[in-house]
């Protein structure tokens, strides 16, 4: 894939300007809470759990097939960048083979995804399985209060079926909620298992459009991070925490009107999340066509 559209000065600068607004609306707070030495259980979450740094999610990107016209020297101090006649756009000789592997193993993960039927039947239970059986000292978010109480807590995962299907969810289970899960995921099994209607799968769209940086536009690693903070919101809601200091009414999945509000909202993200990984498969199959149109020639 060649470079086909030219930015002019003007034209890229507005567009660079109105991505760091737009983040700024979560990075800023994330800074003020940091200096403050202050926590927060939902927001947090994507700079803490996500390798992605507040700075990193502000740096405007084109993506590609886009040269930046003008003075865009700026861009020559990334990674992957380099000058043409026409302007400054990305090096096809700075798609490593890592970058090509990533590109590779996001595209099998997400075209299997889509290739599957939302499962809508977990209910959330994957944070209840993160604190069964922990004292209030072991508990991730120490200070907040159980909804249930801890025995109550205990006694909701032991009366339920927990279904996850996400390893990087399940990784974090308590070591006697783990037999527990009707499946055992694994790293190697996350292409197998990976299905959209999954909160944290969804969440992780945002982690794929990052590492598939600087060769998808950061708009779109904007709309996935959108997404991702307001599936948190659910994924915080329906946990055992009580949140309703900070104005989280809790989704009470330990009745069956709460399950069923939980399903519904998870049906919705998994709606609002198609075309978001659509547009990732297609940047998948960009790169890896535009690397192998750039090999050097065989001798």
């Amino acid at each position: 894939m060649d470079a086909t559209t030219v930015l002019t000065e003007p034209e890229w600068r507005a567009r660079q300007r109105a991505h760091v607004d737009r983040v700024r609306r979560w990075t800023q707070p994330h800074r003020e809470r940091s200096l403050a030495k202050e926590k927060h259980p939902v927001h947090d979450f994507l700079f803490t759990y996500y390798s992605h740094r507040p700075g990193r999610l502000e740096r405007w990107h084109p993506g590609l097939g886009v040269v930046l016209a003008g003075d865009a020297s700026e861009f020559l101090d990334y990674r992957g960048y380099h000058r043409t006649d026409e302007g400054v756009t990305l090096d096809p000789a700075a798609c490593t083979e890592p970058r090509v592997r990533t590109a590779e193993f996001y595209l099998a993960l997400l075209t299997a995804t889509v290739s599957r039927p939302p499962r809508l039947n977990c209910f959330g239970l994957h944070e209840w399985a993160m604190v069964y059986r922990q004292t209030p000292e072991q508990v991730r978010h120490f200070g907040w209060p159980l909804r249930l109480g801890h025995n109550g807590t205990d006694e909701l995962v032991e009366s339920s079926q927990v279904r996850c299907g996400h390893f990087d969810a399940f990784r974090f289970f308590t070591p006697p909620a783990r037999p527990r899960n009707t499946l055992q995921p694994t790293r190697e099994s996350q292409v197998e298992l990976e299905q959209p209607g999954c909160l944290h799968g969804n969440m992780d769209l945002y982690k794929a459009a990052y590492k598939l940086e600087p060769y998808v536009p950061s708009e779109l690693v904007a709309d996935c991070f959108q997404l991702a903070s307001e599936i948190r919101e659910l994924d915080m809601k329906a946990s055992p925490y009580d949140l309703s200091a900070l104005g989280y009414e809790p989704v009470r999945i330990e009745s069956p009107a709460g399950r069923a509000e939980y399903a519904r909202l998870q049906a919705e993200f998994a709606e609002r999340s198609k075309p978001l990984r659509d547009r990732l498969i297609t940047c998948c199959r960009d790169v890896l066509r535009w690397r192998e149109a750039h090999l050097p020639a065989a001798p």
